[in-house]
C-alpha cells in the first residue's frame, strides 16, 4: 500500500514502537492551564526587549552555523549554578529531554541497563526505548521516598549501568536528600544521574547534588530552564558533570544541535536571572498552601517540594479531571491510581482551581481508601 492511505501499520516500524503513542500532555485552549508545571509568569518587558534585540542582532548572520559547542551559554550556565563549575562541566541541549537522550546514547544502548524508581517521570522509559537501552523501575516506598539501601539494592539486583534519581520527583514531588545521593555514589560504579528539574522550587534550592561533583566523577546533575526559569518555550536543558562526561555527550550530539536563536535567548534569560526567578518563592508558597487546603477537604495529598502536587484518591479520577476541564481548568491525569496532579499558578488561577474542584467534589464524592 502507498500514497495518502498509508498507515503506521503498513510501515516496517521497529518492533518496540508498534502500538506506542507520542508523549505529551493535552494541549487545550482553556482559561486555566495547570497541567505541565510551567512558571505561569511571562518575562518582564525589559527582558522581552533584550531578547528581541538579541535576535535582531544575530539575524544578519543567520546564514552561518551557530557555535556548535555553545561555549558562551555553557559559561553562563556554570556561573548561574555556582559550586566552582566552569563551562567544561556543563552540557546544554534542547530541553532536558535531549540531555537525557545524549546520556543514554553515550552510556546506555544494547546490553546496558538504566534504572529508575516508580512512580516517576514517564519519559524515562522512552529515552531508554529510543536508545535501545534496557529500562527497569524499582518501586518506591509507600510514602514515595527512597533510602540509600533501597537504591543500592536495586542497582545490585538489576546490574544497572545508569541510575536516575529524581528530586523533587515527578509526579510525587518528594525530595531525595543529598546525603542519600552521596551514600549511593560511595558504593556504586554506575553512572548516577540526579534529575533536579524542579530544584529551584525546593525549600533550600542550594542544597543540590552539584555540591558532590568535585568528589564523584560518575555523577551527573540534570537541570532545565523550562520550569522555575520561566523559559519553557526556549527549550533549554543542561547538565553539570565531570568534563569527561561532557565530552561523551559531545560525541553523540548531532552537529549544531542548539540553534543560534536558542543560545541567544537563553543567555539573555540568564542575564536576567533575578527577574526570571522572582516569582519562584510565590509559586512555592502557593503549592504549600494548596496542599493544606486539599487536606482540609478530606483529600490525600503527597507532600511535595516542587511546584505541583498529587492529590486524590478518586474512584474515577478521569471523571474528576473531566469535571475540572468542563469548568475551564486543565490539570494532569497522571501518577499512581486515583491521583491527579496540579501545578502552581497565579493567585487567580489557584482560586479558579479551588472553586472548580469544590463543585466537582460535590458531584464525585467517591474516594478510594487511603
Amino acid at each position: 500500500m502507498a500514497g495518502p492511505d498509508l498507515t503506521l501499520a503498513d510501515l516496517p516500524l521497529r518492533a518496540e514502537l508498534i502500538g506506542e503513542e507520542p508523549y505529551g500532555a493535552p494541549q487545550l485552549d482553556v482559561p486555566v492551564c495547570l497541567n505541565v508545571n510551567e512558571n505561569p509568569y511571562p518575562p518582564s518587558s525589559a527582558t522581552v526587549h533584550d531578547m528581541a534585540r538579541a535576535i535582531q542582532q544575530l539575524a544578519g548572520n543567520v546564514n552561518r552555523y551557530p557555535d556548535r559547542e555553545a561555549t558562551g551559554l555553557r559559561t553562563d550556565l556554570a556561573r548561574y549554578l555556582g559550586f566552582g563549575l566552569t563551562a567544561d562541566n556543563i552540557w546544554a541541549a534542547n530541553g532536558s529531554n535531549e540531555v537525557m537522550t545524549h546520556l543514554l546514547s553515550a552510556f546506555g544502548g544494547p546490553g546496558r541497563t538504566v534504572l529508575s524508581f516508580a512512580p516517576t517521570y514517564s519519559m524515562y522509559p522512552e529515552y531508554a526505548r529510543n536508545t535501545l537501552t534496557r529500562y527497569v523501575a524499582s518501586p518506591r516506598r509507600d510514602d514515595y521516598t527512597l533510602t540509600a539501601d533501597d537504591i543500592l539494592t536495586a542497582i545490585e539486583q538489576h546490574q544497572a549501568d545508569i541510575v536516575i534519581l529524581t528530586t523533587p520527583n515527578n509526579p510525587t514531588g518528594t525530595a531525595l536528600p543529598v546525603s542519600v545521593v552521596e551514600e549511593v555514589l560511595e558504593a556504586t560504579t554506575a553512572i548516577v544521574v540526579v534529575d533536579e528539574a524542579y530544584q529551584e522550587f525546593t525549600e533550600i534550592p542550594d542544597d543540590s547534588a552539584c555540591a558532590l561533583l568535585s568528589r564523584f566523577g560518575r555523577l551527573v546533575v540534570s537541570r532545565t530552564m523550562s520550569k522555575a526559569f520561566a523559559f519553557a518555550g526556549g527549550r533549554v536543558g543542561y547538565l553539570a558533570a565531570a568534563p569527561a562526561i561532557v565530552d561523551a555527550c559531545r560525541i553523540v550530539r548531532l552537529p549544531y544541535h542548539l540553534s543560534a536563536q536558542t543560545q541567544a535567548l537563553a543567555r539573555v534569560a540568564l542575564a536576567h536571572a533575578p527577574e526570571m526567578l522572582e516569582n519562584v518563592s510565590e509559586l512555592r508558597l502557593q503549592i504549600q498552601q494548596l496542599q493544606l487546603w486539599l487536606r482540609d477537604h478530606g483529600l490525600d495529598v503527597v507532600p511535595s517540594q516542587a511546584n505541583f502536587c498529587l492529590f486524590g484518591r478518586f474512584a474515577d479520577r478521569h471523571a474528576v479531571w473531566q469535571g475540572l476541564l468542563d469548568r475551564g481548568v486543565l490539570i494532569r491525569e497522571t501518577g499512581p491510581q486515583g491521583y491527579l496532579r496540579v501545578s502552581a499558578g497565579t493567585p487567580d488561577e489557584m482560586s479558579a482551581f479551588r472553586s472548580a474542584l469544590d463543585e466537582v467534589l460535590a458531584t464525585f464524592p467517591q474516594r478510594l481508601p487511603h
